[in-house]
């Protein structure tokens, strides 16, 4: 019952098809409208998916209780390590996963057209990626970016070579750069943009994420999509459709 479990209860309660039974928190929560177990595997209930929005030490439970009840699992938690993600990569092939480093759809749409963009503007155009967030958050640039990033990366057989900072580089810019920006400041939701930079014109891809709530529509649609899906990795884009 966190920000992103909060924000995920209170969407849910508009859905005539979507219906919570069961939930998992460290701190009880006498108010809640269905059951909270402090350790997920006590779950008594019958349920179709799970969605995990949570903190990486629950990673453990939550994954046991997948694989124990044989139950897909929407996984939003960010910060895994290379450790939690080699067991999420074991568990798909008991049980399906879904697994992206952002759940925003109108993101992953992005990483659509971006890729897209690349692929028929680079190298005659410069390709610059900016990224905007919040004051308290901790990481520079954000893994939203670095996504993004590593879509137009892998679209153009890794030729591009990241750059974070430019003022100790007294260089000029190399075609293959790709500059990644971090702005920090107030309670900035979430703000990307890529620019395709030629010599007489400049598009522009980008996205605002006005509430949370973006990512938590992303988390529901997603477990619908997962609802009886068989063992395997999925993402956003194997949901909208990579096209």
């Amino acid at each position: 019952m966190g920000r992103m479990g909060r924000v995920i209860t209170e969407m849910c309660d508009g859905y005539e098809d979507v219906q919570i039974v069961a939930g998992s928190d460290v701190v009880e929560n006498a108010t809640s409208a269905f059951p909270i177990y402090k350790d997920p595997n006590d779950c008594a209930e019958d349920f179709d998916v799970i969605i995990d929005f949570s903190h990486v030490s629950a990673f453990d439970g939550v994954t046991k209780l997948a694989e124990s009840r044989n139950k897909p699992i929407v996984m939003c938690t960010t910060g895994l390590s290379e450790e939690q993600k080699t067991s999420l990569l074991k568990l798909s092939q008991k049980v399906g996963v879904f697994y992206s480093g952002n759940m925003s759809l109108g993101i992953n749409v992005l990483i659509n057209l971006v890729k897209k963009a690349a692929a028929k503007l680079y190298p005659d155009f410069d390709i610059e990626l900016i990224e905007e967030h919040h004051n308290k958050k901790l990481d520079a640039p954000s893994g939203t970016a670095l996504m993004i990033a590593d879509a137009m990366n892998e679209t153009l057989d890794n030729q591009l070579e990241y750059v974070y900072e430019r003022q100790s580089r007294r260089q000029m810019r190399e075609k293959k750069e790709l500059g990644i920006h971090a702005i920090r400041g107030g309670n900035i939701v979430g703000e990307h943009k890529v620019m395709f930079i030629g010599g007489e014109e400049i598009l522009t891809v980008s996205h605002s994420a006005q509430t949370r709530s973006v990512f938590g529509r992303g988390a529901v649609a997603a477990a619908r999509y997962m609802i009886d899906k068989g063992p395997g990795m999925y993402d956003m884009q194997d949901m909208i459709g990579d096209d």
